[in-house]
């Protein structure tokens, strides 16, 4: 509890046992002045800042007190003894309090006694109740889960048939099922086995290349995009071609296959003759 002295405006805290020792009248330990603490006593302090602690107006009857927390039991009957005889004064049979009896019919206690019974009815009721609401819900969880893990598998479908493991159980999974994987490109598991280059024996100014290659990779993939450099004495590059796998392949069954696990093709190439400068060439995949 808080209380304010009205000369200096300080602000005391004080309890229960300062006020009863001179009902409410206490001295101010700033300005020593005496005042009556009882009226701006306050349980809580306004929020800061402020001046005064608002005045208790005094009330023309007394509060009524109705909250009662205790109150003592009655003192037994004293007992006079006279001669050997014990005489109780003021004795009085006990009187018994039936104000709380409560009285049941008996189809009140026949409905008691099986309220168990059908509680656990209708905590069954309630289970299975949720149980019914709850599981459409899983269900559509569970889809939406295996919708995201498709589509994943999708957006990483070349990681995951590059990978030997995975790789491995897709190619494995589609041969039983009889579907086809995408083909997927590695150009860095190709490997040039030999290649050669001579004048074209048929179209002028023209160069015939020929390209032996190899799938050194665990899965088909397409045929690569081929880029045929060709450079002078000095090393400089003097022409430089790519040409897609439709430039040099003209049947559509084969680019559909692709190169199969360990397939070789033969690979011929037309280029444009560069002139006599040209005396190297080198291929590349991409």
């Amino acid at each position: 509890m808080y209380t304010q002295c009205p000369e200096c405006l300080s602000v005391f805290s004080l309890d229960a046992p300062t006020l009863a020792k001179a009902h409410g009248h206490v001295v101010c330990g700033h300005c020593h002045a005496g005042f009556d603490s009882l009226a701006t006593l306050a349980e809580q302090l306004p929020p800061e800042p402020f001046v005064e602690l608002p005045l208790n107006e005094p009330a023309f009857e007394p509060p009524l007190l109705d909250l009662v927390v205790y109150r003592p039991r009655p003192e037994p009957t004293p007992v006079v003894v006279l001669g050997e005889t014990p005489v109780a004064v003021a004795s009085q049979a006990p009187v018994e309090d039936f104000s709380q009896l409560v009285f049941a019919p008996r189809f009140a206690r026949e409905s008691k006694a099986q309220a168990p019974k059908r509680t656990g009815r209708r905590e069954r009721r309630h289970l299975s109740s949720s149980d019914e609401r709850r599981w459409p819900w899983v269900l559509a969880c569970s889809l939406l889960t295996l919708v995201l893990g498709v589509q994943l598998a999708w957006a990483k479908r070349n990681d995951l048939i590059r990978d030997p493991l995975t790789g491995g159980w897709l190619r494995s999974t589609c041969a039983t099922l009889g579907c086809e994987l995408p083909l997927v490109a590695a150009p860095g598991r190709l490997r040039l086995l030999a290649s050669n280059v001579q004048a074209h024996p048929s179209v002028a100014h023209a160069l015939m290349i020929s390209a032996s290659v190899r799938n050194d990779a665990a899965f088909a993939q397409p045929y690569p995009v081929l880029t045929v450099t060709l450079s002078n004495a000095q090393g400089q590059r003097i022409a430089m071609r790519r040409l897609q796998p439709e430039e040099y392949l003209d049947d559509t069954s084969i680019l559909r296959s692709g190169l199969s696990p360990g397939g070789t093709a033969v690979l011929l190439l037309e280029v444009e003759d560069p002139g006599d400068n040209a005396v190297a060439f080198e291929l590349g995949f991409e």
